[in-house]
């Protein structure tokens, strides 16, 4: 069980977009994330007419992935980005915030 998961919006700790917030596209497997809007490059793109509808090209932002340790879960009641623990109630396992709020209501 992943402490950062796909949906999860996130706060930017560390790197040009710093104090930015996102919501997560993609978790990857060598802990790296995905967030809409954050970390963008550009990327050149070759007009496609054979697609339906025909796709332009152009010079357009592309979302690169973040290391996991430079992002921190949102927590909307204190309005502040987290960290993320577990606990067990109920024979089940539960994401918490480190002041005992559960992240998954």
């Amino acid at each position: 069980m992943n402490k950062i998961r796909k949906n999860d919006e996130v706060i930017v700790t560390a790197g040009k977009d710093k104090g930015r917030r996102g919501t997560v596209l993609e978790v990857f497997d060598d802990g790296r994330v995905k967030v809409e809007g954050i970390n963008l490059a550009k990327k050149h793109v070759k007009p496609n007419p054979n697609a339906n509808p025909p796709e332009p090209g152009g010079i357009k932002d592309h979302a690169m992935p973040l290391d996991v340790s430079n992002v921190l879960v949102f927590n909307p009641k204190t309005k502040k980005g987290e960290r993320v623990g577990f606990r067990v109630e109920d024979g089940k396992k539960l994401r918490v915030f480190q002041n005992g709020d559960v992240v998954d209501i």
